[in-house]
């Protein structure tokens, strides 16, 4: 039997849901804090070697990329807890209509992005 249905292969083309998207980047941001943590390890194993190696460290963090890649970490972890804090909420029943899915979805990146811009001032 022949499928007449059209096959959109181009993801480029697809509409992505507004929820399916924040979970998708929960899973990258827990990607991110995984990778990132090996970085953050590093830096506190450094400090903690030496008066020296905590100098290298201070010295270290007034550099622009260590600094930003600081940040990101920062920000992947404050977006995965917030986003987490969604889907513990949504397993309670809050918010499992589809309705209740945009509108946490638009508050998880809401509270995230506040929280990341106020993480930057933080660090900066």
């Amino acid at each position: 039997m022949k499928d007449n249905r059209p096959v959109n292969i181009d993801l480029t083309t697809f509409k992505w849901p507004l929820p399916a998207l924040t979970s998708i980047l929960h899973r990258i941001s827990g990607v991110v804090i995984f990778a990132g943590v090996a970085l953050l390890l590093y830096l506190l194993q450094l400090s903690l070697e030496s008066a020296a190696g905590f100098a290298e460290v201070a010295a270290l963090l007034d550099n622009i990329l260590i600094k930003f890649l600081s940040w990101s970490v920062l920000a992947a972890l404050l977006f995965h807890l917030i986003a987490g804090i969604k889907h513990l909420l949504m397993d309670m029943g809050i918010g499992e209509s589809l309705a209740g899915g945009v509108l946490a979805a638009k508050l998880t990146l809401v509270f995230a992005f506040i929280a990341m811009i106020a993480a930057g001032f933080w660090l900066w």
